[in-house]
């Protein structure tokens, strides 16, 4: 209801369980698959590595939930979710999470982004690599900023460039790492000690 209210959302299919929504994924190949963690037989995170790791899989998951216990959204990142809404969130912030995900500029809710980030980095799984001889000084910049967490326009409006150029320098980070969005990147700058837990 709070989707097609939105007025650009079409919802195409809802479903009961895990395997219903992966089945139903696969067959309708939406843009934006909203998620619950717990669901019957199957659960969210395996449901969403299931269809992520699918031939073909080009939709993008938001996983909405009522749990924000830290396992739930580190499961969540490594099954390969684009991003993590709670359901207190308000009816406007949920559309707009949806029309980011989708956009690829999303990463989590708001109040736990921070948290998760600096958890997620200093977990005991050492970083094997550092720095990134693989980037350009403007395309480190970038990543740097999309790090912070900032959108496609602000990192525009930050380094004095278009909207178009970042978005091309976004393509090609994602490219020389090997990425697949936003919430990897981040996770990657971390790692590589681009940014800093708290700075």
């Amino acid at each position: 209801m709070i989707l097609e209210a939105g007025g650009d959302f079409a919802v195409i299919g809802e479903a009961g369980d895990g395997y219903e929504a992966v089945d139903l994924a696969r067959q309708l190949s939406p843009d934006v698959v909203l998620m619950d963690i717990r669901m019957p037989q199957l659960d969210g995170i395996e449901a969403t590595r299931r269809l992520l790791e699918g031939a073909g899989a080009g939709c993008k998951i938001l996983i909405l939930t009522t749990f924000d216990t830290d396992d739930y959204v580190y499961d969540a990142l490594k099954a390969g979710a684009s991003g993590f809404m709670l359901k207190s969130a308000p009816p406007a912030e949920l559309t707009r999470a949806v029309r980011l995900v989708y956009e690829d500029q999303a990463l989590l809710a708001p109040e736990i982004t921070r948290r998760l980030i600096e958890e997620y980095v200093n977990r005991p799984s050492a970083p094997t690599e550092t720095g990134f001889p693989e980037l350009t000084e403007r395309e480190i910049e970038v990543l740097r900023h999309l790090a912070q967490g900032m959108t496609n326009t602000e990192i525009s409006d930050a380094l004095f460039i278009s909207h178009a150029t970042v978005k091309s320098h976004i393509n090609r980070i994602f490219a020389k790492l090997g990425l697949r969005d936003r919430v990897q990147a981040v996770i990657v700058a971390y790692e590589r000690g681009l940014v800093t837990p708290g700075g």
